[in-house]
């Protein structure tokens, strides 16, 4: 079973609080998103950590319910 985009946008909102999130469906398929997500808990982390704290807030649906997220992250401006 696919996931939603407001389903996504929960699970990186309970991990990551203060997170802009902006989710597109890129297939039409529920099954193909992208993510822009800026949070201040990415400050001082590497891109590479910052996706791990996403797919970690996903809980394990990555590759399951949800089969493919291509990702943006960035900490705040200033």
């Amino acid at each position: 079973m696919a996931m939603s985009a407001t389903e996504i946008e929960r699970f990186i909102k309970e991990a990551l609080p203060d997170a802009r999130v902006e989710i597109r469906d890129l297939a039409g398929d529920g099954d193909h998103y992208a993510a822009n997500i800026v949070s201040s808990a990415f400050k001082g982390k590497s891109r590479v950590q910052q996706h791990q704290m996403v797919y970690a807030a996903l809980k394990g649906r990555m590759g399951g319910e949800l089969h493919a997220l291509a990702l943006q992250t960035a900490a705040p401006e200033g």
